[in-house]
């Protein structure tokens, strides 16, 4: 499925569209270049699962927490530089755990995502839309 979205409202709703149908268990893989929408994204998809913290790139501390409906790992991965690093720090555990997993920047440990993994992929357009693809779940 590709969606777009022209403002940062609407890449919010796509995102909360998505958290809605999440699942105990849900790896969602958020690809997309710097200033893509990433935490925009992140933020709406916290929302359908009721978190009222607010939400921010984990750049800093590459696993951030937060309670809801759902428990949510919001991890950002740009800052690791191999699979073994993300294994050290204990990330895989978060790959297998009972809440929803976001995941940006997993292509750095493609190799130990799930096989259902949802994969968003977020595109800026010359005229600055959003191109949102999904697979792996229906929305």
């Amino acid at each position: 499925m590709v969606l777009t979205s022209h403002s940062e409202e609407e890449t919010r709703k796509i995102g909360y569209r998505l958290g809605m149908v999440c699942k105990p268990g849900s790896v969602v893989s958020l690809r997309g270049s710097l200033g893509s929408g990433k935490t925009v994204f992140a933020k709406g998809l916290a929302q359908a699962l009721c978190i009222a913290e607010p939400i921010v790139s984990p750049t800093f501390t590459l696993i951030q927490e937060y309670e809801g409906s759902l428990p949510l790992f919001h991890m950002d991965l740009y800052r690791i530089s191999s699979v073994e690093e993300f294994e050290m720090i204990g990330g895989e555990e978060f790959l297998y755990g009972d809440g929803v997993t976001l995941v940006e920047w997993s292509e750095k440990i493609a190799e130990l995502l799930p096989d259902t993994t949802i994969f968003v992929d977020i595109r800026i357009m010359p005229n600055q839309d959003r191109t949102i693809s999904i697979e792996g779940i229906a929305l």
